[in-house]
């Protein structure tokens, strides 16, 4: 075994990625990187919520059902190949926080996360603000004005 085969080979193994080896090959669907997305933006202060504006509506009267789950995808879409992924969010901020500090904490554990779980390198975290959520802003107070 020459000295070039030597280096070859484990660079070939490196490049193919934790998600194929010798022994087959391990798909993740969309859906799971969107949820592990999901929870990972959930967890940083400062995040109110995901979603636009009609993500958002439809996510309430869902959570208004008895017996519904929360969307953890909801406000996330996601591109996955076979060693890369890109997330895209849609994110409420609360009020008073820097929102380039924030994004920037969003993106280093959504990167984390989905790296650690799936393996999967991540590209690239964009992230959209739609709104900012301030104290004041609660569904009593918008069916009070509308009565």
């Amino acid at each position: 075994m020459s000295d070039k085969q030597a280096t070859t080979t484990p660079e070939v193994r490196r490049d193919a990625g934790a998600l194929v080896s010798e022994q087959g090959r391990t798909s993740i669907a969309d859906t799971v990187v969107s949820k592990i997305a999901g929870i990972a933006t959930r967890e940083i202060s400062g995040v109110h919520d995901l979603g636009g504006g009609t993500a958002r509506a439809v996510g309430a009267i869902r959570d208004r059902i008895p017996g519904s789950r929360t969307n953890l995808g909801q406000g996330v879409a996601v591109e996955v190949g076979e060693r890369q992924a890109a997330v895209d969010l849609d994110i409420v901020a609360e009020y008073g926080v820097a929102i380039a500090d924030l994004a920037g904490a969003v993106r280093r554990n959504v990167v984390t996360s989905v790296e650690r779980m799936t393996g999967l390198e991540v590209t690239e975290v964009n992230i959209t603000v739609h709104d900012i959520h301030v104290e004041s802003d609660t569904d009593e107070d918008a069916a009070a004005r509308v009565e």
